[in-house]
């Protein structure tokens, strides 16, 4: 009796050991694992024109909330995850690209820095949202990379139960050279919950320039940086993986740029936070070192002036909320880079997405 027992706990053993290695595999086939460092695919038309040294590059960034609008209180905009939708209509979603498109149209950007675009999301219907709205922009900004920071076939999450896609794009007007894509600390939960978790990144794209003493290169960056991060040291890390890189490009003299949505409050915005805004925060807030090291847009006097609202860059889908509340999203950028103008975008655009577009002109050397 005593060896029949122990073949068949040997079997019960071996059986589910091979059951849990079949869905590991599984999981891990279908959710996404970037390298550190990756080059990012390219598209260039044949006859994209090229910067040239002296020129003004106005550019655009804008988290486009996946073209869902501001008719929703998504489930995960309360923090207890409890908001009353789960997705937006696709009439919302129709009228949110025109509105961006418009939008686009009527500022004339060079470069544009997209984060939150949505592909093969189940949420918004499977679509490749850049290359939907690469067909309704004029046919100069037919250059672009793209870069994922969330992807799994499936998420087995009662709001998603399907799969997911989000994507960083960079759109230009000139000709793009390398792309990167540099991978970021993420959020640290459960070993099985981690595997679908975001995969914020950073992604680098060099425009070549051209002038009488040769070619060099601007370095443009865009990024999404995590949020619900609380009780984590995620955003630190996220702040510092960053810190490294721009001081290593200043370091090496190149001209660059970073612009996106950072997810963090200017150092002294979060003391005029509500109580339920700061929550998401912390009262010393990560991009301290940023700023000291860095020319940031908008600048402390800014962010915290008698005019900040007009740096406000957040519109919460709270119902509560009734205007944008905070400065979130920034550019940063090198010593040789001449800003011209820089501005967010405020009129016409609170009903578009919970982020306001910024826009930036520089000056090339």
């Amino acid at each position: 009796m005593v060896p029949i027992f122990i073949k068949s706990l040997k079997w019960i053993t071996i059986s589910l050991a091979v059951l849990g290695l079949s869905l590991s595999l599984l999981i891990w086939s279908i959710t996404f694992h970037p390298d550190a460092l990756q080059q990012e695919p390219v598209v260039n038309h044949p006859n994209a024109p090229i910067l040239t040294a002296g020129q003004k590059v106005k550019v655009l960034s804008w988290n486009v909330q996946y073209m869902s609008g501001k008719n929703y209180e998504f489930w995960y905009d309360r923090l207890k995850g409890d908001g009353p939708d789960i997705r937006a209509s696709k009439a919302d979603i129709d009228q949110t690209f025109n509105h961006i498109a418009k939008l686009i149209i009527e500022q004339n950007p060079d470069v544009i820095l997209l984060q939150e675009l949505h592909d093969n999301a189940k949420r918004t219907d499977y679509e490749d949202q850049l290359q939907r709205l690469l067909t309704i922009l004029p046919p100069q900004y037919n250059n672009y990379s793209e870069s994922f920071y969330w992807q799994a076939g499936f998420v087995p999450l009662p709001q998603i139960m399907g799969s997911v896609g989000m994507k960083l794009a960079v759109i230009s007007k000139y000709k793009l050279g390398d792309a990167l894509r540099h991978q970021l600390a993420t959020i640290k939960t459960d070993p099985v919950s981690d595997q679908f978790n975001f995969r914020r990144a950073i992604q680098e794209v060099s425009l070549p320039i051209s002038s009488d003493t040769g070619t060099s290169k601007l370095t443009l960056m865009n990024t999404h940086f995590d949020a619900f991060a609380q009780g984590s040291d995620t955003m630190q890390q996220q702040v510092a993986y960053l810190e490294q890189l721009l001081s290593d490009k200043s370091t090496k003299g190149q001209q660059w740029m970073i612009a996106g949505d950072f997810n963090l409050l200017p150092p002294g915005q979060y003391e005029n936070m509500d109580a339920t805004a700061r929550t998401y925060y912390q009262p010393k807030s990560e991009l301290e070192g940023i700023y000291q090291q860095f020319n940031v847009i908008p600048s402390l006097a800014q962010a915290n002036g008698p005019n900040a609202n007009q740096w406000f860059t957040h519109f919460p889908n709270r119902l509560e909320v009734t205007a944008p509340d905070r400065t979130i999203d920034y550019f940063v950028h090198s010593d040789q880079l001449q800003v011209q103008d820089a501005q967010v975008l405020q009129q016409n655009t609170w009903h578009i997405s919970d982020h306001l577009p910024m826009i930036v002109t520089i000056a090339l050397p």
